[in-house]
This record gives structure tokens, sequence and C-alpha cells, in this order.
């Protein structure tokens, strides 16, 4: 009868889209052909669901895996969890359409014949009779868990050797349990067998077993063994090799000198790059003079002026906000910027970064005051800037109310000092102090008292003046003076410039 599987563990194949179930049979209903399984796992995992249920159409193998004894119906235990595989030998019922099972012998890949089940006989309270078909299922369940099994004997072993030797010598060893269950648990009682109270109640001295530990022997072992094998003799190095970082120079050099530049005089002030070298001031007399010197070497004043030019604007546009302002999709936030130049050689500097400035779509706004009589050089330049898309203005009407980007000062000139108390300065003064845009001033001239225009940046050409508080920032731009003609007039030369033209100085 169907009623007499209850309780039994089987394994139901359901194919791949269904996969395989393992539970204990708590249903088979032989009218509409289904067979139910309590505390279900499937694949191996428990499933989160208390009971199953199959229809005979969707099972394509069923294995028994254990039967239980008259006594096991009413409750049932804990579900064994195995793998099945197609090459294990084991027990396979088919589901007929009348819904009764049969069980087939599956000893190997070829077609199996159907026999009878034998009925179940009486059992004793401790022992189970066992049939051959169910020897074979307990066979297919025993030789899928050897391997694990075996592994688990070797930690036995050790486990049991150390009980031993830990164990009072006048301490009788407990003996095993008997059989339980048949063979299945022969097996179980062998490999998990012993009693709990084999564990010993004292705690492990491992500070007696550390000392037992003779760490001056084993260390001379093993130096003898380095001598014997040469080891050492072979260099190898006691300590770890230096590493190095990615931007780190593997080559030994010499060590860094900072101060590169010497001046023939006492310095007033100092200052240093971004690389710690340091940058010594130079009076205005010497400045000229190197100047003066680096023309008539072919350095000429247009050569200059176009030098100064380039890298004053380079400088502006990257305040001006660099690729982020500057590029074809802000056409409509073009840049304004304000040119302030006097009727001199600085002025004429700032005409030639104006020039640069236009040439990079930004709106130059140029002031010059006029003139009856022009330097040629402030005629070259506003010659070429009259070219460009700039605008030249000579009254300070013209300029705008609104705040503009950016004022470039080019009003001082030290030779010039009696320009301070023309009317048009004060006024040129007055309006860039109200119009509260940040100051550039190019080559400023070194004043005792305090300048009428505070600059936020000063631009320093060759070598710096000692400027003070009111010049700001401070950089440096490279004019393209030879090393040479800076040794002609006493100054020990070496460039600080690096992959530069334009560099920061700090304060030393």
């Amino acid at each position: 009868m169907a009623t007499d599987w209850l309780g039994s563990i089987v394994s139901i194949n359901c194919g791949d889209s269904l996969g395989v179930y393992q539970g204990r049979v708590s249903a088979v209903d032989q009218v509409s052909q289904t067979i139910s399984l309590t505390r279900p796992f499937h694949n191996g995992v428990k499933c989160l669901v208390p009971e199953v249920t199959f229809r005979a159409g969707d099972i394509t193998e069923l294995k028994i895996l254990e039967i239980p004894g008259p006594g096991d119906n009413q409750h049932f235990g804990d579900v064994h969890q195995t793998e099945l595989g197609p090459s294990g030998v084991g027990c396979q019922v088919g589901i007929s359409q009348n819904g009764t099972g049969k069980l087939v012998k599956k000893p190997a890949p070829s077609s199996s014949a159907p026999q009878n089940i034998p009925k179940r006989t009486d059992v004793k309270s401790q022992d189970v009779a066992v049939s051959p078909q169910q020897q074979q299922c307990s066979k297919s369940y025993v030789d899928r868990h050897m391997e694990s099994l075996s592994q688990s004997k070797s930690f036995r072993r050790r486990h049991n050797s150390w009980s031993s030797s830990s164990r009072h010598p006048n301490q009788a060893t407990p003996k095993k349990s008997g059989l339980k269950n048949g063979q299945m648990k022969n097996k179980d009682d062998e490999c998990f067998g012993d009693d709990i109270e084999e564990i010993p109640d004292t705690d492990f001295d491992f500070e007696g077993n550390l000392a037992l530990f003779d760490k001056a022997a084993v260390f001379e072992e093993i130096d003898t063994y380095e001598r014997r094998s040469g080891t050492r003799s072979r260099g190898i190095p006691n300590e770890r090799p230096t590493r190095y970082r990615h931007d780190e120079n593997i080559l030994e050099s010499e060590p860094i000198v900072y101060r590169r530049i010497t001046v023939p005089h006492n310095v007033s002030k100092e200052f240093c790059t971004d690389s710690g070298l340091v940058v010594p001031s130079v009076s205005y007399e010497l400045h000229k003079k190197l100047l003066s010197v680096a023309e008539k070497h072919g350095l000429t004043l247009e050569r200059r002026l176009e030098m100064t030019g380039v890298c004053a604007s380079q400088m502006a546009l990257t305040l001006l906000g660099g690729p982020n302002r500057l590029n074809p999709k802000n056409v409509h936030q073009r840049p304004t910027v304000a040119l302030l130049c006097g009727p001199h050689v600085k002025g004429a500097q700032g005409i030639s970064c104006g020039r640069h400035l236009a040439n990079h779509d930004v709106q130059v706004i140029l002031f010059l005051p006029n003139f009856v009589k022009m330097l040629e050089s402030i005629t070259n330049e506003l010659s070429l800037f009259s070219k460009t898309q700039g605008q030249q203005v000579s009254s300070l009407k013209d300029l705008p109310t609104s705040p503009v980007d950016l004022v470039i000062n080019c009003l001082d000139c030290p030779e010039n000092v009696f320009l301070r108390d023309q009317p048009w300065y004060k006024a040129a003064v007055a309006w860039a102090n109200q119009n509260r845009a940040p100051v550039l001033s190019i080559d400023p001239p070194v004043h005792e008292v305090e300048q009428g225009i505070d600059a936020k940046w000063s631009l320093a050409l060759g070598l710096p003046l000692p400027l003070g508080e009111h010049a700001g920032r401070i950089y440096l731009c490279d004019i393209g003076i030879p090393q040479q003609v800076f040794q002609e007039v006493g100054i020990n030369y070496h460039s600080p410039f690096g992959c530069k033209f334009v560099i920061p100085l700090h304060s030393a």
C-alpha cells in the first residue's frame, strides 16, 4: 500500500526546470496521483515552505534514501542532504498511471526491470531488519559520503590522540556505543561516535608547552643549514630592497642646490619658486643695465616688447578663466579687459599685450592719452593694435561704467614720475578704484610712496624688483635674456623657469 511508505526519506528529480527535492513523505494520493514531502530541500537548500506536493507527470526519477521503522511514522526527523547524480547506484521508483509506486533496482545504465517492493517486517526496539533493496539504497547514500567521512576520520584520530595524551593515566577510556539504526549509524558512530565525556576538563597549558620549545637550538639548526647549503654565501640580502615611487629618480644624483642665482650687490629681498629655488631681487639700476646690455647683444626693444606682450597676455588669459571661459560654446560671454597705458615704454608693453588679447577674442578697451609727440615704439604698437577688433580711447568718459573682467595697469614709469601729477593720471586711478575689477600690473616700478592703484598680481621681467605688498602676488616671466648677458653684468644666473615662461614667486 502507498501508506506504508509514509515517513520515508526520498529524493525526487523533476528535471532541469524544477530541480531535485529531498524530504519525508507526508502524503500519497492515488486518486490525484500526487505525493507530498514535508521539510523539503530544493537542490540542497532548505525550502521556506513546510510542505510541497508533486504530480506524477512532473516526476522524472524518484529514489528512496531511508525507510523508517514502525515507530518513525508518527514523527519526522531531520532530512538528510545528499547530492544525487546519474552515475550513483540507488533505488528508483517509477510512478505508474494508477498512482502506485514500483521499486526498480538500477545497478547499471541499462534498462532496469521492475520488482515488487518487499513488505516490512517487525523490528526490535533498537535494530531494524534491512531488505536487500534497502541495502542498495543505503549503499548508494553511504558511498557518496565516504570521501567526506574519510577526511573527518583523520581529524578524529588527531582528536583522540590529543584526548588520550591529556587524560589522566588512571582514567579509563570509555567504550563506544553500540550499533544504532543499521549500517549508516555504524559509519556515523565510527566517525563521530566519541562521547562528550572524552573532552578533558582541564585547560590546555600553553605556557608549559611553550617552555618546551628551545628557541636557541632551532635558530642554531637554521644557521647550520644555511652555512652548509651556501645560502648566505650566495649573497641573499637580509634587508628588503628600497622601493621607489613612480615620481622618484632611481639614479643617484648630486645634492640639489637651491641658490643658483647670485647678484653682485646686497639683496634687499628674496623670493622662491614652487620648486624651492631662491630668486633674489635686483635694484632698478642693475635691471636697467641688464636690459641695455641685452639690447646691445641683439635683444632689441621690439623683441622685448613682443616677448613681454606674449607672456603678459598668456597670464591674463589664465586669469580670465582659460579654456573654461574662452571656448566656442561661450561666445556670448566674451571677457572685457581695460588697458591703462602711459606714453612710455611700459605703456608700449601694455599695448602689445592688448593686441595679443584681442587676437584671442577678448574685448579690449585701450586707454592712452593724446600727446603731440609719441615714442616710436608706441607708434608701432598702436599701428598693429589698430588692425585688431580692439577699441582705443583717449578720454576716461569712453571707458565702461560697468565693472570689467580685468584691468591691466601700465601707467607708472620710474623715469616719468611727473606724470603722476597729471589730471588724466589721477582720473584713471580714480576710475580703476571705482570699477572694482582685479588689477594686473606689468613691470611695475618700486615707489617709496604708496601707489594709486593696488594690484592683485604683478608681472616682473627677467629678475624681480624688491616690490612691496601693494604689488600683490608677484609673477616672473622669461623675456629671452641669454645667460652670458647675466654674467656680463655680474649675475651668476641659472634659469628657474623649467618648462614654463611665467612662474609664481613667493616671499622667502
